[in-house]
């Protein structure tokens, strides 16, 4: 049953390889003096996805700050694209067309987002790796054709087992020198490649969020870049926000279960269930690579994280979905050893892949949820 008063969260669009989404923006139950401002346009550039922005109540500077925000986001796009060039600026596609030639000057935003990616490296053992472009780059092509050809009735070709193999091994933080000094990153080896598509939208979307909170004093709204969700402050008549998480098996974007979330809290989901495609062989093939496997993931149809930075999230939702939950669990705990925050997580599978964890079954699926959320889901 479709629940109302719930902010939806149809999230699919976080992943190593990248993910683009035209479906509707989230609803919101804020005041009905409010309005939400949408970019639904993709060939405006904005991460390849829709875009939607709200503030309660509506006041005479919304659609400016709806077009900041707009312009904001737009400039961590093409900084971040590694498939387009741009003029004036040299962007992640700069740095990896000269791979194995020369350093890239570049701007502080692109160093600070290769940063954190290098720092969830670490907590993740290596499984959160922005340096595999190689192997992502094969995907996407398959994936993108793929996705052409089941519009057409047709199921797709899948990547060789060889030429996953041939790649493999074009990776690596030790071939990639960012001199924060002289504000440039060189990738030593010409075979080697970055993909941000794990961090890139979140992290815009939490730099451009906190200018908003901070220097503009804006609350009582959301930003939702491809329903990548970072709340601004607290609603306007001090409920709580409430977040439904999608259904996978929905086609309408209802929630399975749903959970109040704090104030400028972040929900970013990865799940399998909007950017994929069907092979020949009759499997779907969805956009989050394992990097053990060099296949897409199969543990999950979805995970959720809950936490105080949409980059974090993103990355975490990215890093958790390729993992078990035991793992994903060390890596949740490295993370917050080393930075003293709390991260709450939603896995979402299929029945028979448990992996022998506590939960609960909703609908076809069973949930499995960090401790912290025992008391607080809502289930539909």
């Amino acid at each position: 049953m479709k629940k109302k008063n719930i902010l939806k969260l149809m999230l699919a669009a976080s992943v190593l390889t990248g993910c683009t989404s035209t479906s509707s923006a989230a609803a919101t139950t804020a005041a009905s003096t409010s309005e939400v401002y949408k970019n639904t346009d993709l060939a405006a550039g904005i991460f390849d996805t829709t875009y939607a922005y709200q503030e309660a109540p509506k006041t005479d500077q919304s659609a400016d700050n709806y077009q900041y925000s707009l312009t904001q986001l737009k400039e961590y796009s093409d900084l971040y694209d590694i498939y387009n060039n741009y003029d004036g600026i040299n962007n992640l596609k700069t740095i990896n067309d000269n791979a194995g030639i020369a350093p890239v000057k570049v701007d502080q935003k692109i160093i600070d987002m290769l940063l954190l990616a290098k720092q969830f490296y670490t907590y993740s053992d290596g499984e959160f790796d922005i340096t595999m472009g190689a192997l992502l780059k094969i995907w996407h092509t398959y994936r993108e054709a793929g996705i052409t050809l089941n519009e057409q009735g047709q199921n797709a070709p899948v990547p060789t087992e060889a030429e996953l193999e041939a790649v493999k091994n074009y990776h690596g933080w030790d071939k990639v020198i960012i001199d924060d000094d002289a504000d440039t990153v060189y990738i030593t080896d010409p075979n080697v490649s970055l993909d941000v598509g794990g961090i890139a939208k979140g992290y815009a979307t939490e730099q451009v969020a906190a200018d908003m909170e901070n220097n503009k004093g804006v609350g009582g709204g959301y930003l939702n870049v491809g329903r990548n969700i970072r709340l601004l402050g607290g609603k306007t008549d001090g409920s709580a926000w409430r977040i439904g998480i999608t259904d996978p098996a929905s086609t309408t974007g209802d929630s399975l279960l749903a959970l109040d979330v704090p104030n400028s809290y972040s929900v970013v989901t990865s799940g399998d269930y909007e950017r994929y495609y069907t092979g020949v062989d009759g499997n779907r093939y969805s956009h989050i690579i394992d990097p053990q496997t060099l296949f897409p993931a199969t543990y999950y149809h979805s995970v959720s994280i809950i936490t105080d930075d949409s980059g974090v999230a993103d990355c975490l939702s990215t890093t958790l979905f390729t993992m078990t939950i035991a793992d994903g669990k060390k890596a949740l705990a490295a993370y917050e050893a080393a930075t003293g925050k709390k991260v709450s997580v939603v896995w979402i599978m299929d029945q028979n892949k448990t992996q022998g964890e506590a939960g609960k079954n909703a609908g076809s699926y069973f949930v499995a949820y960090t401790d912290d959320l025992e008391s607080t889901l809502i289930w539909y």
